[in-house]
């Protein structure tokens, strides 16, 4: 073969690999909750450990929390993945068969890429208070969450829960957790702080031991009626000791809400692409999520389960975990392995998920 031909293929070769080097990572973002919270941290997982390998620059944003991530997932430009909890994704779902059409717009075209684990909640009280069940905050002033935040729904579905009917407006306070543990603690004007966080949430993990002079946890009592009717919809679950070591010293039983990983029904051809490596990629390294990565990642199992009425799986994301999973299964893998209509005034709930204005 001609020298000249040689060199010809080898420049062209050249341009080609520059090329494709030259091609810019996609640029994401994962809305995720507050600073304080294990969302966030979960975000930087992913985008360290599964979108780094994938060739995809991950942008972690702080939120309000679920119902806010709901939104931005649907109208945030860049926004292609959230984390969200299962009761708010079920409250859309909700509105939207109720006839709630904002609802609707807003959570059909969102799709599931996985389950991922159990967020512990947290009842708060002062030390010196009274309360020591969960069921005994019935008709007490509380701190609910933010407005937008999936720990506002959690608290007003399961007061409605346990109790039939909804928590009196004047008693509920909107609240990020840092701002209703000192209402709490300082100027003493709710009696109860609800807060939704994975342990070890870095809330709680950062605090000294002088911390349970000042607050405690309430427990859940599985012999009061109100705790069955809360098992409607959540689940029991305890607060290790051993998660907050500096100042809690006994577990402690509550309640749980799962969380997800949500992205959007896209068709863009270069958008599938993206988040089929980004699926790939999370089966890949799904062992250095669980080894590196916050410690709710060993909670977590890789499958895709059956969904309810109304959930449903993102497709091409879907297929590549299934193909990944079944590989891994198959060659004796890891552990792992195997707005509101006129002239109607909106709801409590409506205006918890930002559906409506008051």
């Amino acid at each position: 073969m001609p020298i000249r031909s040689i060199l010809t293929g080898l420049i062209a070769m050249v341009v080609l690999l520059s090329s494709a080097l030259a091609q810019p990572r996609a640029q994401y973002k994962i809305v995720t909750a507050s600073k304080s919270g294990t969302y966030i941290q979960i975000g930087r997982d992913l985008a360290k450990w599964v979108a780094e390998p994938a060739g995809i620059e991950l942008d972690v944003l702080e939120s309000k929390g679920s119902a806010e991530n709901v939104q931005r997932m649907r109208f945030e430009p860049g926004v292609k993945l959230a984390l969200v909890q299962s009761d708010v994704y079920q409250a859309f779902l909700d509105e939207a068969k109720a006839g709630n059409a904002d609802a609707g717009n807003i959570i059909r075209p969102l799709r599931l890429i996985m389950p991922l684990y159990d967020e512990e909640i947290y009842f708060v009280a002062r030390a010196d208070s009274p309360l020591n069940a969960i069921h005994e905050i019935k008709n007490k002033k509380i701190g609910v969450g933010a407005l937008g935040s999936g720990t506002a729904l959690t608290s007003r579905t399961l007061y409605q829960l346990m109790f039939g009917e909804q928590m009196p407006a004047a008693n509920a306070q909107y609240l990020t957790n840092e701002e209703a543990l000192a209402k709490l603690t300082v100027d003493k004007s709710i009696d109860v702080a609800i807060i939704v966080a994975g342990q070890p949430a870095k809330l709680f993990s950062d605090m000294k031991p002088e911390a349970r002079n000042y607050i405690k946890i309430l427990k859940l009592d599985d012999a009061a009626p109100e705790t069955a009717r809360a098992k409607k919809t959540y689940f029991p679950a305890t607060i290790r000791a051993a998660s907050y070591s500096t100042w809690l010293t006994a577990d402690i039983p509550t309640l749980t809400v799962k969380a997800y990983l949500v992205t959007y029904d896209y068709g863009l051809q270069s958008t599938v692409g993206n988040l089929g490596r980004f699926a790939e990629s999370l089966c890949k390294n799904f062992d250095k999520l669980q080894a590196n990565g916050h410690p709710k990642w060993k909670q977590v199992r890789l499958e895709l389960p059956a969904l309810g009425q109304g959930w449903r799986y993102y497709a091409p994301m879907e297929k590549r975990l299934r193909a990944c999973i079944a590989g891994h299964a198959a060659a004796g893998g890891p552990a792992w392995a195997r707005t509101q209509p006129a002239g109607r005034d909106c709801t409590e709930q409506e205006w918890v998920l930002g559906l409506c204005k008051r």
